[in-house]
């Protein structure tokens, strides 16, 4: 079954959204996300529209695509984008649910924010980066497999920075001069 035959776009409480035709398993590609390659100077100048993109490295992002541009957030998700373009079912998802991923997985900009309105318990009430999410949410998200590979290689870098011993002589030389 192709990737369009499995999800629809239908309006919802959050305007417009992919939901699921038929059940999906968890672990089952939804769709690839497609379109057009931009820079980040590329995504600011669409003003509003900004919000259809995927970052996928640090100055590069796709201008997704319907059905995939139709795919809205939640703080508590039931799909997650892996290999930087293709959402796959996080759990089983039933027929007629709305498919739906936590875009703070995809990003890391230190620009764009959101209000979030997905109404789940956990909800964090703000969209941002990666950097931003609890430590233990990066962790699961990171051991899922559903976090933009870049993103995973910034982090890693933080964390071993923050693990390397800290070299009292050089602090000292650093303070004096």
């Amino acid at each position: 079954m192709s990737p369009d035959e499995k999800v629809v776009i239908l309006r919802g409480s959050l305007g417009r959204g992919l939901y699921a035709r038929y059940p999906i398993r968890a672990g089952e590609k939804i769709l690839e996300f497609d379109g057009p390659l931009l820079s980040h100077d590329e995504v600011l100048a669409l003003g509003d529209a900004q919000a259809y993109t995927i970052q996928v490295g640090p100055d590069e992002y796709i201008d997704t695509r319907p059905p995939g541009r139709f795919t809205n957030h939640s703080c508590e998700p039931n799909a997650g984008v892996s290999n930087d373009r293709v959402l796959v079912a996080l759990r089983d998802i039933v027929a007629a649910d709305e498919i739906q991923f936590d875009y703070s997985t995809t990003m890391s900009e230190n620009h764009w924010t959101m209000d979030c309105r997905c109404g789940q318990p956990r909800c964090r009430r703000q969209i941002r980066d990666f950097h931003f999410l609890p430590p233990s949410l990066q962790a699961y998200y990171i051991r899922l497999g559903f976090v933009q590979s870049f993103i995973v290689k910034e982090w890693r870098n933080k964390v071993a920075a923050e693990r390397r011993p800290v070299d009292a002589k050089r602090v000292l030389r650093i303070r004096e001069a």
